[in-house]
């Protein structure tokens, strides 16, 4: 077994599967990009789900990663065992619909076990497979471990909800008999333990999981991908031999730093130098990747994070900020994987230092609130949780779990409503954000001038007004509204989305989390400070989202070119009713009786794309507004003017009254797509299009399942697939008629092959059948009336809850016997539902009765 280091480690498993052809992927960042399903990438395939899900193509088909990864479902275990943490490595290799089991498996062994690389001893390790993948099982053996050694597990089968899944198999390393005398039943009874560790799994994704049907009918998928995850920091504490996950080179550095700060031993509180190495780890990565702190979200998972490990530091009698003082032993156990990181110590120190003094400011006084609530109870109130949120910042997490080391319980569900209270006051709120008159009187008062620069990204500002809440203040260390003397910030209207950024100099940094507009007009920038204390007459630098702001340039001119193209295609009268001009896409309602056909949608998106390549300059003009209307110019739906007006003109295309911001030729468009037409209200329409590199992006993904479609044809040219495509639906409608028509020949033989019971002058078909399709059934009943006028049959389909139950009576016979009358004895009788007409009723039975029973029914409602 060879002793590496962790960067050894994450070195060999790259070096490792690139020998086998896989492309080297750069972790991702550790903040999801456009997926607002996670708050953080938290395994090594998270960022990589594109590719699995087929929503996105991958360049190869073989890849591998070390992504760094956060969860903290399971945070209240992290000190308390060896192997829990909230930032951990995920050492990955991914098959695309390329390799699969056998090579998954066998690569795997000899990474574990050659002297090449791990050089694990074979007796040590375990292995795991559902049981019904005995494929796996027999992998293992062949390739040299023992049967005893490869155990069965009803729990080693990877699904969650519907999609890809299919079984796994695990690989755990022994630690011996002197951690837990119990032996492999541990792995087969899936029962947690600290002698098997787990090191590494495999997921065999092979089946498309559906709901309601049974694991073992799930279809295959036509692409079986591999997916796996080994645990750097288990890996580690095995080659390095040492008792657990913290003991290892990612860990011991920061412990050590801690002993130093603290004066304490790391023997001396394991629990707490464990739980604060682990959070620091997370907080500098996590900050350092662009998270921040809040209330909310991201920010609130981060938070609570770090006051956890605040108040471990208590324990350790550290008064003082002192998790900053770690950032750079956290820099320096990763800088050699993670450059990146040495670049961010200044901003990640200060953002934790600020937080600290924050929450050390109020955790004394909100511990003397918890104590002196659990000196009177042992059950802590909605009302006292929420206080402890609310006022001293006390994450819920942390009062469950000093309630807990108390022997107290907490009234969460109050807490809940109490929070949803305060978030529903603060979303009524922002909807009053621009209806500052009714709110303030200082904003009311406040006039002093601000210019907006449009043309700028930055620009060095100063503070000229600060409000809290609506008041003003003149300094402020926690979230603010601030007025500055010139700002490159657009506040939302028009349509136009609010632009994203920060404020900051020397001292301070904050989020431009909002924006509105004063009564007086100014831009209102709604700052979340990071660290620092922002004071009117600070210099501060202005930045704003530049990637974003482009966008939305893009964007906003290609509505104004979208407005015009409405009106060549569909008339004059066409007007706007509403739009919507972000960064990802625009949105242009119009009033327009009927839906606009694919050809006029073909027509719009040709001559916008016409107005781009035509290079059309932007001129932009104040004037008063008699002057405007003079010129035609078109005025944005449910907007007020002044006497000054903005006047945006694209030579010959259009001339609009607008105050947003847009790209200065149109040839900077680059390219325009129509995604969708749709109606949203009686008379209203509403388009939803794409500009630069969102519609190239748009247009590549039908591309390429273009050129995907043509490989699987066997096409040279692309042009070919809609001819071939027709070609084949065409043969394919002939082979269903043709189907059809032996399926209705059979059906008619079937029929014909029937003996009724005759009863009187009435003759019964009694019969019950295979299939579960009740137009099969009706196909027979249809025939067997055709030829016998004096028929009652009673058909029952097969199926897995309930019974296809069809009655026909022929037209003769109806007159004195109703189909209906049959159903009701029948559903009654047996259990079940149905009704029709006179001659022909539909139904199912909850129970299928025996043929005799259902006979006597039928025989008691003829002798009626």
């Amino acid at each position: 077994m060879k002793k590496l280091t962790s960067n050894d480690i994450r070195k060999m498993w790259l070096s490792f599967f690139k020998s086998k052809n896989h492309a080297v992927v750069e972790g991702a960042s550790l903040i999801p990009v456009n997926d607002k399903t996670l708050l953080w990438i938290n395994s090594g395939v998270a960022a990589l789900k594109q590719y699995f899900d087929g929503s996105k193509v991958s360049a190869d088909k073989r890849l591998t990663n070390v992504q760094k990864s956060i969860r903290t479902n399971d945070i209240e275990n992290v000190g308390k065992t060896n192997r829990h943490h909230t930032f951990f490595e995920m050492l990955g290799n991914f098959s695309i619909g390329d390799y699969f089991r056998t090579e998954a498996i066998t690569w795997g062994f000899e990474f574990l076990t050659s002297k090449d690389y791990l050089a694990l001893p074979l007796e040590k390790l375990y292995f795991t497979y559902h049981p019904s993948d005995t494929e796996t099982r027999d992998l293992w053996i062949s390739l040299g471990v023992p049967k005893s050694h490869v155990i069965a597990n009803e729990d080693n089968y990877w699904e969650i909800g519907e999609g890809p899944c299919g079984p796994n198999t695990e690989i755990f390393f022994d630690l011996g008999e002197k951690i837990d005398a119990r032996g492999p039943e541990l792995l087969a009874s899936d029962i947690d333990n600290d002698r098997f560790l787990e090191i590494w799994n495999i997921v065999f994704s092979q089946y498309n999981a559906k709901a309601g049907v049974k694991r073992e009918n799930y279809e295959e998928l036509p692409s079986k991908n591999i997916d796996t995850g080994a645990g750097l920091e288990r890996i580690a504490s095995v080659l390095q031999e040492v008792p657990s996950n913290f003991e290892t080179d990612l860990f011991m550095p920061i412990i050590k730093e801690l002993e130093k700060l603290s004066g304490v031993k790391y023997s001396d509180d394991i629990v707490s130098f464990r739980v604060i190495a682990d959070h620091i780890r997370t907080s500098t990565f996590a900050i350092a990747d662009g998270a921040s702190f809040s209330n909310e979200g991201r920010g609130y998972v981060l938070r609570r994070v770090l006051r956890r490990a605040v108040r471990y530091g208590q324990k350790l009698a550290m008064k003082e900020p002192f998790l900053y003082k770690l950032v750079q032993s956290v820099v320096d156990v990763m800088k050699d994987f993670y450059p990146y990181l040495e670049s961010k110590i200044d901003h990640v120190e200060k953002l934790i230092k600020a937080e600290e003094v924050r929450f050390l400011n109020t955790l004394n006084h909100g511990e003397e609130l918890l104590r002196g609530a659990l000196s009177n109870s042992k059950n802590i109130s909605g009302e006292v949780a929420f206080k402890l949120y609310d006022t001293f910042g006390f994450p819920i997490d942390l009062t469950l779990e000093i309630a807990s080391e108390n022997g107290a319980s907490v009234d969460v569900k109050g807490f809940e409503v109490l929070l949803e209270e305060q978030r529903e006051r603060a979303r009524a709120a922002r909807k009053n954000l621009n209806s500052m008159a009714s709110q303030s009187e200082d904003l009311l008062k406040f006039d002093q001038k601000s210019k907006f620069e449009e043309q700028k990204f930055s620009v060095t500002a100063t503070v000229i007004g600060l409000f809290k809440d609506g008041v003003k203040v003149n300094e402020s260390a926690e979230d603010v509204s601030a007025i500055f003397d010139v700002t490159p910030f657009y506040s939302e209207s028009g349509g136009q989305v609010s632009d994203s950024g920060f404020v900051s100099n020397k001292e301070l940094r904050a989020v431009v989390s909002a924006m509105s507009k004063a009564p007086h007009g100014q831009h209102l920038h709604h700052l979340t400070l990071d660290y620092g204390v922002i004071k009117v007459g600070d210099k501060v630098q202005l930045e704003i989202d530049g990637v974003a702001r482009r966008s939305i340039m893009l964007n906003h001119s290609a509505t104004h070119l979208l407005h015009r193209a409405l009106n060549d295609v569909l008339g004059s009268e066409v007007s706007q009713a509403g739009s919507y001009v972000g960064p990802d896409y625009l949105r242009f309602d119009f009033n327009y009786n009927t839906r606009v056909t694919d050809e006029e949608l073909e027509k719009i998106e040709l001559i916008v794309n016409k107005y781009i390549s035509d290079s059309v300059p932007l001129t932009v003009k104040y004037m008063t507004l008699a002057e405007a209307q003079k010129l035609g110019a078109k005025a944005l739906f449910m907007e007020k003017y002044g006497d000054l007006v903005r006047v945006v003109t694209f030579a010959g295309i259009s001339v609009e009254l607008c105050g947003g911001t847009h790209i200065d030729n149109t040839s900077k468009i680059g390219t325009f797509v129509i995604v969708s037409e749709s109606s949203i209200a009686s008379g209203v329409r509403r388009i939803v299009a794409l500009t630069g590199l969102a519609a190239y992006e748009h247009l590549k993904t039908y591309s390429d399942t273009v050129k995907r479609i043509s490989k699987e044809l066997g096409l040279n040219d692309k042009k070919d697939v809609v001819p071939h495509v027709r070609t084949l639906v065409e043969k394919n409608a002939l082979l269903n008629s043709e189907v059809t028509m032996l399926k209705t020949a059979e059906l008619h033989r079937t029929a014909s092959a029937l003996t009724p019971k005759k009863h009187g002058d009435t003759n019964i078909y009694l019969e019950y059948f295979t299939t579960s399709n009740r137009e099969d059934l009706g196909v027979i009943a249809d025939k067997v009336r055709s030829t016998d006028e004096c028929a009652l049959l009673v058909l029952v389909g097969n199926k897995t809850n309930d019974f296809p139950l069809l009655i026909s009576v022929s037209k003769e016979l109806s007159k004195s016997l109703n189909a209906n009358k049959v159903m009701r004895a029948l559903t009654s009788t047996f259990g079940g539902r149905g009704g029709g007409r006179p001659d022909f009723a539909n139904g199912v039975l909850l129970n299928l009765p025996e043929k005799t029973k259902a006979l006597a029914t039928i025989l008691k409602v003829l002798d009626e």
